[in-house]
Order: C-alpha cells, then sequence, then structure tokens
C-alpha cells in the first residue's frame, strides 16, 4: 500500500523555514562553545557552578549562552511540528512566522547572553513566544478543518 500527499505549491518554503532552526541551533551551539571557552568551565559540566557564575562574569554569560541554548532546544520540537502541519493548510504564513521565529530566538539568545535573564525578552525575544502562541492556535485551526472535513 503507497500514500500520496499533494503538497502545496509553496510549501518550499515551509522547508526553508525549517531549515532555519538548523542554522539557530547551529549558530546557537557555537555561541555556547565560545562562552565556554572564554569562562574556563571544562567539559562535562553543562554549566558554571554559582561560585564560578558569581567570580566571573564570563562565567555568567556562559550560563546565560548555554540556558538560551538549551530554552530553543525545549521548544524546537513543537515549533518544528508547528510549522510542517500548518505549512500543509497555510504555507506561506507557516513559513513567515516560522523565519520571524527564527530572528526572534536570534535576539532572545543575544539579549540573554549579554543582558542577563531579566532583560532576556527585550529585545525581541518575546515575540517568540507570541509567535508560538500563533502557531499553536494556527495548527489548532488546521486540526480542527481536517477532522471535521472543510
Amino acid at each position: 500500500m503507497s500514500l500520496s500527499i499533494n503538497l502545496p505549491q509553496q510549501y518550499g518554503l515551509v522547508a526553508l523555514s525549517t531549515a532555519s532552526y538548523f542554522w539557530l541551533s547551529f549558530w546557537q551551539s557555537v555561541n555556547v562553545g565560545k562562552h565556554r571557552r572564554r569562562a574556563n568551565i571544562p567539559y562535562p559540566l553543562a554549566y558554571a557552578d554559582k561560585a564560578q557564575q558569581d567570580a566571573s562574569k564570563e562565567a555568567f554569560q556562559f550560563n546565560c549562552a548555554q540556558r538560551a541554548h538549551a530554552n530553543t532546544l525545549e521548544t524546537l520540537p513543537m515549533i518544528i511540528i508547528m510549522t510542517l502541519f500548518t505549512g500543509l493548510s497555510y504555507p506561506v504564513f507557516a513559513a513567515s512566522t516560522g523565519f520571524a521565529w527564527t530572528i526572534a530566538r536570534v535576539l532572545f539568545t543575544l539579549s540573554y547572553t549579554i543582558a542577563g535573564p531579566g532583560k532576556r525578552n527585550s529585545w525581541g525575544g518575546a515575540f517568540a513566544h507570541i509567535i508560538f502562541a500563533v502557531q499553536g492556535v494556527a495548527m489548532s485551526w488546521c486540526a480542527t478543518k481536517m477532522a471535521i472535513g472543510w
């Protein structure tokens, strides 16, 4: 038995926006590595401990960079699913919000790493949370349409 799926013509944009998530995560990994070296935090330690963080601005920034990356990884599976699924019905919308989420996560990472946890949403990071919610609503709408046969 085979299954055929017809993708919308603009679905390539959805794939491209989803590929941007890889580049975001790659850039965040490089950012974490840079701050790890500056702070002299050896592997396998995931974070600088409280004493290291309190004694060194570099260790604090490393922890912030690491946390920003971890926060992205925590939401990544859901944003991928929401983008790909929503893109089946609304490919341009899904791709646009996907690219916007990537840009907002870059701003989130920069503000978290440079300004600290209290300012993590000040450079546009909060926009990533709004986009995440909008994607969730859009995916729910698409699923509802499929379930009732619209």
